[in-house]
């Protein structure tokens, strides 16, 4: 480094500001061969720059001209763009008035020449400069530029031959790629923050066109020869069949966010994939009202959960490098993934088989499997819909169990074996309870051929657990004592428990549609009767009641209990048992394997004989 650049704080303003004018006269005559000279020129004054003595501001016109024409000029030496652009970045990022002045003077098509250049490095400071220049653009102008640059296939380019390179991503080129990512989705935020206007006759024609391509025939085929009256109370029939909590649709749009993003996802599923937007539609229509899966609503929040997860309209962090390579798969992405992610709420529904009394729980579990599999960064939305469908209810239950059992720090083997030799204790003491839940004794009903249910009656286990006593009651009047019951199925004379479908009283009366409620809560007792084969069959009168009573006639017939409840309940006191067994063992780490045996003793004449008497 020349002498001169060796100088001290008070006259540091004058002496760079002098270089830089020497500088930039000297480079206007510079021949080729003096571009390893320019290089070190920009570098020696890009190090200057950032020890922050002189700000970027003081910077004149026909310096930062100067170094624009480095960017759009064609030089022989490579080194010499890149240090360049990075100036520019650093005078974009610092002062708006000459951030303007290199958005005037250097083309976007320039930008995307270095950019197609196999040479990381000038790729990336292309890259930094874009990002800058569209942080410096206002809105309008950043959506104009963006469209510009999606127009020239930059997304294409940048997912085929960068993101998908054979040379590793660096971390800069990250951070761009994030920013780019960020700043596009962005411009979803005027929609997100607009609600739905009711006076607005093309939006109202936008809801029309929703409703329309989901019952057209059925509108068509009711809807003729009615009065205006009429007519409206069939699209607001239709308006909630589709899934809109009120009549009238625009209601549930003023809510912001999502607004008129989310109208946006609904009508782009609609339009590019009619069947699915049909079959989700007419299919949760001909469910029961209790178990349907609300399209307009689920879509509301489905659009305001996919704002949360790619932080639409939040600003760009200075070092987060969290972009989804899925993102410059394809155009239209946030409408693509809200078309994956509405079809995956309607299959989580079915799996967890909800009702409208669950929706916010499913909800919770659709952003677990959209969160996990985006953290998964799949490269293109092909594959994030098969590893989203892979993560089902019951697999994201298992992780989240998995997860919790390693906070507590439950899984070291020791504390494995520790829970294997505790399960024997904890299932008496489940079987113990299920035999005196059956000795309190339950009231069920019966149900007629009629399906009325006005007889009840009552059953429960004997005290020594050897009978089943039970009989006829009266609605209203105290559990009976025991003497007084007239019926008794002795426990030896028990067969087996059967359960469902396979129980005789719900097989009698057909699979009909009114019977699916009773199938998960019957159970029957098959006992000897003489020569013959009789049963004691039950309705349980809720779910609970059902396990602890499967349970207890289980455990009677020496049978595994093998019920849900029966499973958390087992979870339960084993977390609750091991935690106090380790009380003692609080900060103090568990090894992974236990400590080696020491081999024997070479000497067993340490052995005291004890059965020698002392004179």
């Amino acid at each position: 480094m020349p002498c001169s650049l060796r100088m001290g704080t008070g006259d540091t303003s004058l002496k760079i500001t002098a270089w830089r004018s020497r500088m930039a006269a000297s480079c206007a005559s510079a021949p080729p061969h003096l571009g390893e000279v320019l290089a070190l020129s920009l570098r020696a004054f890009s190090e200057l720059m950032e020890h922050g003595v002189v700000s970027w501001e003081t910077l004149t016109i026909p310096f930062v001209r100067k170094v624009v024409c480095y960017v759009n000029m064609n030089l022989m030496d490579a080194s010499v763009p890149p240090l360049a652009l990075g100036l520019l970045e650093s005078v974009t990022l610092s002062s708006p008035v000459l951030g303007q002045l290199v958005k005037s003077e250097v083309p976007l098509d320039r930008l995307l020449v270095h950019l197609q250049v196999m040479n990381q490095q000038l790729q990336t400071k292309a890259m930094a400069l874009l990002t800058a220049l569209l942080q410096g653009a206002s809105p309008v102008e950043r959506k104009h530029m963006l469209d510009y640059l999606w127009q020239k296939n930059l997304r294409q380019f940048i997912y085929k031959n960068i993101i998908h390179s054979a040379v590793p991503m660096g971390d800069e080129m990250a951070h761009h790629l994030y920013v780019l990512q960020s700043l596009t989705l962005g411009l979803l935020e005027v929609r997100m923050r607009t609600p739905l206007d009711p006076y607005s006759q093309e939006q109202r024609e936008q809801l029309q066109v929703l409703r329309q391509a989901a019952f057209e025939a059925e509108g068509e085929s009711l809807g003729a020869g009615l009065s205006a009256d009429r007519r409206r109370s069939l699209c607001a029939r239709e308006f909630r069949k589709l899934g809109f909590s009120n009549s009238n649709p625009a209601q549930d749009l003023e809510r912001v966010p999502p607004g008129l993003l989310a109208l946006d996802n609904m009508l782009y599923f609609s339009r590019n994939s009619p069947s699915a937007y049909s079959r989700f539609v007419l299919e949760n229509s001909s469910r029961e009202d209790k178990h349907e899966c609300p399209f307009a609503r689920g879509s509301i929040q489905l659009t305001v959960l996919l704002c949360e997860l790619l932080h639409v309209g939040e600003p760009c962090s200075e070092t987060a490098q969290d972009f989804s390579p899925m993102f410059f798969g394809q155009d239209q992405s946030f409408h693509e993934l809200f078309c994956v992610g509405i079809q995956l709420l309607n299959k989580t529904w079915k799996e967890m088989r909800a009702t409208q009394e669950d929706f916010d729980k499913v909800m919770q579990v659709v952003r677990e499997q959209l969160a996990r599999t985006l953290a998964l960064k799949p490269t293109s939305l092909e594959l994030f819909r098969t590893k989203v469908n892979a993560l089902t209810y019951g697999e994201v239950l298992r992780l989240r169990q998995s997860e919790r059992l390693h906070q507590e720090g439950t899984l070291a083997p020791p504390i494995l074996e520790l829970r294997e030799k505790l399960k024997p204790e904890l299932m008496g003491l489940i079987r113990q309870q299920r035999l005196l839940r059956l000795c309190e004794g339950t009231l069920f009903r019966k149900i007629s051929s009629r399906r009325r249910q006005d007889k009840l009656w009552f059953c429960c286990l004997s005290h020594n657990h050897k009978v089943l006593q039970y009989g006829d009651m009266e609605e209203g009047t105290s559990p009976p004592a025991l003497e007084s019951l007239p019926e008794q199925l002795p426990v030896a004379d028990m067969r087996a428990l059967l359960t469902g479908k396979d129980c005789p009283h719900v097989r009698e009366k057909g699979s009909g549609k009114q019977n699916k409620d009773l199938y998960e809560l019957a159970f029957s007792v098959s006992y000897d009767h003489g020569e013959e084969e009789a049963y004691l069959n039950f309705i349980a009168p809720s779910k609970r009641e059902f396990y602890l009573w499967t349970d207890g006639l289980n455990a009677l017939l020496g049978s595994p209990m093998g019920s849900e409840q029966t499973r958390l309940d087992l979870e339960q006191l084993l977390s609750m048992e091991t935690k106090l067994r380790l009380l003692e063992l609080e900060n103090v780490p568990i090894p992974e394997r236990p400590p080696p045996v020491p081999p024997p003793p070479t000497n067993f004449n340490f052995c005291y004989d004890c059965s020698i008497a002392e004179p």
